[in-house]
């Protein structure tokens, strides 16, 4: 499989929360550091998303936004 996106970062789930609705997928992609993606309960079956598979975090996004105190 091949993206345009070119933030993709691999890294392994560490926490996987599926409700009714939306999947919560934990993703880590340097020790200690995480991404945390929100995505369909039914792309996280499709994808057959389970704690410790390695997946790419691809990140689209047209802003960055930064903020202080």
């Amino acid at each position: 499989m091949e993206v345009s996106a070119r933030n993709a970062l691999r890294g392994k789930i560490k926490a996987l929360v599926v409700g009714a609705v939306n999947a919560e997928v934990k993703v880590e992609v340097i020790l200690g550091i995480k991404i945390v993606a929100m995505i369909t309960k039914s792309s996280a079956e499709r994808l057959g998303l389970t704690e410790g598979k390695e997946v790419y975090a691809v990140v689209k996004a047209s802003d960055v936004i930064i903020a202080t105190d």
